[in-house]
């Protein structure tokens, strides 16, 4: 096999306004539905949605008043640089390095824009190297955390002497469009949380990284992307005057179940291992009808997923945060067992997905 490179640390930030979602149906549907509307859907999605928490990156009632996108942008880079300094800071400390150890910062948003881009802004502040190489990520959504993991180890292949981060910013919530009833809004007003994650990888010859109890953390084995055609208009953004209007098509479970098993039970075979290796499941938690897909394609045991759906009910959906906070949460639970095998899994637009081999 490839030579690997090892997770040394991850940290979550989370937003300080965390909500039950019983506290949030009616204010969303505030925001959302024109006066007098009928709101069973409404309550049935945020019911159905599998979520009991989510943190905000403002207090419910400031959303009203947050008027146009340029607002919103301007609200997703302040709370943003905030919450990524504190994940970046906590991995590092973990991981035993200082921000002048990074070779590499991968950043990762979907939710907000900047040009300078989150992580120019980010080495000055936290001391970064001048010669630190970045590289911003923009359009993977959802998959990005195990794709900018994937990427993040294509690289460490080539310089094994390197430590990389990935960061992964996304505050859902200020994407959410006021006055928009269409239901793929009101499915993401139901899901999606906000958070910041940093993930520390090393390459092979750094030796297994991190300081706490917990390190070294699963090394990254073997990666594979995949496009499905004929899918652009499921799952992503259309961009106007306000904002990002999530496009969210009820045909995505649809496509795991007919393309996922497949494409997984491949990848694995080349790697000499079955679904029945693989000891620990890290699923992106995009809802219960995706989790209940990948569960149905892969003929997975029904509680292989319940990392995912733990988070789901904890933060909700955080987009491409979600499978690092999920990774986060096994380094502080029990933690598998040397010589176990992990897969994680990710999809969004494209519609694509990501598959990341991990060891333990």
């Amino acid at each position: 096999m490839p030579s690997a490179s090892v997770i040394a640390a991850v940290r979550t930030a989370l937003p300080p306004y965390r909500y039950a979602q019983e506290d949030l149906t009616e204010a969303i549907g505030d925001l959302c539905l024109p006066p007098g509307a009928d709101r069973a859907l409404l309550r049935r999605l945020h019911a159905s949605a599998g979520v009991r928490t989510r943190h905000l990156t403002l207090p419910i009632e400031r959303y009203a008043t947050l008027g146009d996108f340029g607002r919103s942008n301007d609200t997703w880079l302040a709370a943003g640089l905030d919450l990524a300094e504190e994940a970046l800071s906590g991995a590092l400390k973990e991981a035993g390095l200082r921000p002048a150890d990074v070779d590499l910062l991968v950043c990762t948003s979907v939710t907000g824009v900047a040009a300078p881009s989150l992580d120019a802004r980010l080495a000055g502040r936290m001391g970064l190297r001048p010669d630190v190489k970045r590289l911003p990520l923009f359009g993977l959504g959802c998959v990005a955390g195990a794709a900018g993991l994937a990427r993040v180890h294509d690289y460490l292949r080539g310089h094994p002497d390197d430590t990389a981060v990935l960061l992964a910013v996304e505050l859902c919530s200020l994407t959410l469009q006021r006055c928009d009833d269409s239901r793929a809004n009101l499915v993401a007003g139901a899901l999606f949380g906000d958070g910041v994650a940093a993930l520390v990888a090393r390459g092979s010859a750094t030796g297994k990284g991190g300081s706490g109890p917990e390190a070294p953390g699963p090394s990254v084995v073997a990666t594979r992307s995949h496009l499905y055609p004929d899918t652009e208009r499921l799952l992503g953004w259309d961009i106007g005057a306000g904002g990002f209007r999530v496009v969210i098509d009820a045909g995505v479970p649809g496509i795991v179940r007919d393309h996922l098993g497949r494409n997984l039970r491949a990848f694995l075979a080349e790697q000499g291992l079955t679904t029945d290796d693989i000891g620990t499941w890290v699923c992106h938690p995009g809802g219960p009808r995706i989790l209940s897909a990948v569960t149905e394609a892969l003929a997975l045991p029904g509680n292989a997923l319940d990392s995912a759906r733990n988070s789901l009910a904890t933060v909700g959906n955080m987009s491409s945060v979600s499978v690092l906070h999920i990774l986060r949460t096994l380094r502080d639970a029990p933690r598998p067992r040397p010589g176990t095998w992990g897969l994680l899994v990710a999809m969004g637009p494209g519609l694509c997905s990501e598959l990341v081999l991990l060891r333990w």
